[in-house]
């Protein structure tokens, strides 16, 4: 069973805000699914084969090259970035979208 520090820690992690009814929820419900795991690890695989495509299909690729269609317009890198409304030579810059804390 998970302790109360260690749901915090994960909490803190995906940063969250619980409260000690949610944290105890939270003990019980992420303890079960480790329990879970820990059936799946004692299940023993020693004599099955591994299996990554079980459906008989393949991949189809295709050479990743730039055309021109007919109906849009065939523009330069330097046409596209003329657009934006801050740029570093050919790179748009846009504003930060994702905030951070230094110590997670």
């Amino acid at each position: 069973m998970l302790t109360k520090e260690e749901v915090l820690q994960v909490a803190r992690l995906a940063r969250l805000d619980l409260n000690d009814a949610e944290v105890e929820k939270f003990r019980v419900q992420l303890s079960g699914i480790l329990d879970l795991f820990k059936k799946i690890d004692d299940v023993d695989l020693e004599k099955i084969e591994e299996t990554s495509q079980v459906t008989g299909l393949n991949n189809v690729l295709r050479d990743d090259s730039v055309t021109c269609q007919k109906d849009l317009t065939c523009c330069t890198t330097e046409e596209l970035v003329s657009n934006a409304p801050v740029v570093n030579s050919t790179e748009i810059l846009v504003p930060k979208v994702l905030g951070g804390n230094d110590d997670a």
